[in-house]
């Protein structure tokens, strides 16, 4: 198998054993098609990285670890590539580890394999949970800096946190719905509430609808996992049971979804505030199926935490406190110019 990597970048890459590597590459039989899958979908991985790279300078070999809907992954990982590019000629090397749900003790022992298996960095995206707690110390015992990514998990020692100030997110979105609508029953739709963000952006939003629009109540589901199927029937079953339900404040996406029973129900929803500039919600977006979009710019997350990594490195002087990213609320109107 043609390739130009050192056996041991493509090992950390796969992550496989340098030597399952080598049998790969050099085409010894008793090698599993799934792990030859691996090995080449890990080469095609540093082409991809190494693209535009002719200047060298240090390189950090980093994991994103995320719980999240494919739609979300995707443009992480977008964000992550094309910021990559922006810090030459030091080089980041991102390994990814992605999966719409996964149990709690399976992300705690996917972190533990990677502290054995060695890393510059990790950025988390994962529940507030003891299991996963517990893991994050266990990796910075390991002076491996763990980064957590939109959602934080504050009573760990993690080395920094990347995102928007969720509170102030879901503020915003209680300004928007209450400002617009006198009197509304707001379907809220969490992914799952063992997310710190999420919570976060629920607790800013039932405070400010508390304080600022007592006129206004809540309904809540949790638990889809931002999935459009599950998603959905939670708020059918919801939409079903409150007839008052006119307004929808999506902490966890699945947008098309919740519009769909809508439909489905033939009720009309008469504000509907979402959160991330996804591809799903610019469409809806730009139809005028969904309102607002409560945006944060993901590359500048990605910034901070290369920065913090860096930092803990020694490759940086002062890395600086990390900045909550700007919240931004956008409409078909302002929809920023680089993404039309």
């Amino acid at each position: 198998m043609a390739h130009e990597f050192l056996v041991k970048d493509i090992a950390f890459q796969a992550g496989l054993s340098t030597a399952t590597v080598d049998r790969v590459l050099n085409g010894r039989e008793g090698v599993r098609k799934q792990t030859e899958l691996r090995v080449r979908a890990a080469i095609r991985e540093l082409e991809k990285q190494q693209a535009g790279m002719e200047i060298q300078g240090r390189k950090f070999g980093i994991d994103i670890v995320m719980e999240a809907p494919v739609r979300f992954t995707d443009t992480v990982r977008h964000a992550f590539e094309s910021e990559s590019l922006t810090f030459l000629p030091t080089i980041f090397r991102s390994r990814f580890h992605f999966a719409e749900t996964m149990r709690p003790q399976d992300i705690a022992q996917l972190l533990d394999r990677i502290r054995l298996r060695g890393t510059d960095g990790i950025v988390l995206k994962a529940p507030d949970v003891p299991d996963i707690a517990t893991a994050v110390v266990r990796l910075e015992q390991a002076a491996i800096p763990v980064v957590t990514l939109v959602t934080d998990l504050p009573n760990t020692p993690r080395t920094a946190y990347a995102g928007a100030d969720n509170r102030a997110a879901g503020e915003t979105a209680a300004y928007l719905i209450g400002e617009r609508s006198a009197a509304a029953t707001v379907l809220v739709t969490l992914s799952s509430n063992r997310f710190r963000g999420e919570e976060e952006r629920e607790i800013g939003f039932r405070r400010t609808l508390r304080d600022r629009y007592p006129s206004l109540s809540i309904v809540e589901t949790s638990e889809g996992h931002g999935r459009d199927e599950a998603t959905g029937a939670l708020a059918a079953a919801a939409l079903s049971a409150n007839s008052t339900i006119n307004a929808v404040y999506s902490i966890g996406g699945g947008n098309r979804a919740v519009l769909a029973a809508f439909a489905a129900a033939g009720r009309p929803c008469a504000v509907f505030v979402a959160h991330d500039l996804d591809a799903d919600n610019l469409d809806l977006l730009r139809s005028g199926h969904i309102h607002f979009v409560l945006h944060h710019d993901l590359k500048a997350d990605v910034r901070t935490v290369f920065r913090a990594i860096m930092g803990r490195r020694g490759a940086l002087a002062s890395p600086g406190l990390p900045a909550l990213s700007a919240v931004e609320v956008i409409t078909p109107y302002n929809i920023p110019s680089w993404i039309r």
